[in-house]
């Protein structure tokens, strides 16, 4: 498992990437770009519209430009005309004017009320100043990005719990504890990974959760065991950590009559007559931790 820091973490460049071509489209500004927290700064690495390479890898330092001034506030900020603003220090007027960006507004990218980057959109020429829509969306990507970047850092801390805690042989030395312990990262697992948008992480979240199964018992018979649907498990995970039907029902946003279906299907492929019943032979199959 990667030990890169969140601050500098490569993946997110997709994540990035996406939110620019979001505010693009939802904005209707020509130019969107982002930067990425680096040390004590910013540095710009992403963008969608630009005419020149100028911009790409300047690093941005608190309090100065527009983006300084957004990284030290924490807080969405822009001017209506860049030359002549009066707010903003100009340190990077030539890369900026270069692109013939004229009105600009960036919003910071929080996570835990800290800055893991800034986005900017901007508009060239003077007919028109970025108005309250535009400053609105890019406020509100800005706030989605920090929250995707929220949930990879959560995922980053339970993929690397899940790699401390098993080896070839761990279902022969695993405690009662520890046992439990793996079946509630499971459950996260299998949580974070309807929530994620990438399709690559959420693939890799799944594939984690099929080898903390490979901690549990190994199959009694050679002949293949029956195929539960991610629901059915996602629902077995629960009662398997003791969770009661509303429970289920309000953790993974389902009705509490649907929990009941769900677990009727799966009892009905284990051939078993009760939840807990469904969970031994879910685990005896090797379906469940």
């Amino acid at each position: 498992m990667s030990t890169v820091s969140p601050l500098s973490r490569p993946d997110d460049t997709d994540a990035f990437r996406a939110s620019l071509r979001n505010i693009r489209k939802a904005c209707g500004v020509p130019i969107a770009f982002g930067g990425r927290r680096e040390g004590n700064g910013i540095r710009l690495t992403t963008f969608d519209g630009v005419r020149t390479r100028l911009l790409d890898q300047l690093a941005v330092t608190p309090g100065a430009g527009l983006g300084g001034r957004v990284l030290a506030s924490r807080r969405p900020a822009g001017v209506r005309h860049y030359a002549r603003a009066t707010t903003i220090t100009h340190e990077y007027d030539r890369p900026v004017l270069a692109e013939g960006i004229s009105s600009i507004i960036a919003a910071p990218v929080l996570v835990d009320g800290e800055v893991r980057g800034v986005l900017y959109a901007s508009l060239r020429g003077f007919e028109h100043a970025i108005g309250d829509r535009t400053t609105d969306a890019l406020v509100r990507y800005s706030a989605d990005l920090g929250r995707e970047l929220a949930v990879r850092d959560e995922v980053d801390r339970r993929l690397k719990l899940v790699d401390s805690q098993m080896t070839d042989d761990a279902s022969k030395f695993l405690g009662v504890d520890v046992r439990e312990e793996l079946r509630s990262i499971q459950s996260e697992l299998r949580f974070l990974a309807r929530e994620v948008t990438d399709p690559s992480l959420r693939a890799q979240l799944i594939e984690t959760g099929m080898r903390l199964t490979k901690l549990g018992a190994p199959r009694q018979s050679g002949k293949p065991g029956p195929r539960l649907s991610s629901r059915e498990l996602d629902v077995l995970t629960e009662v398997a950590l003791g969770a009661t039907n509303g429970q289920i029902a309000e953790r993974l946003c389902l009705s509490t009559e649907t929990v009941k279906t769900y677990l009727r299907n799966a009892a009905a492929k284990l051939e078993t007559r009760t939840r807990h019943e469904a969970v031994v032979v879910a685990r005896r199959l090797g379906l469940l931790l």
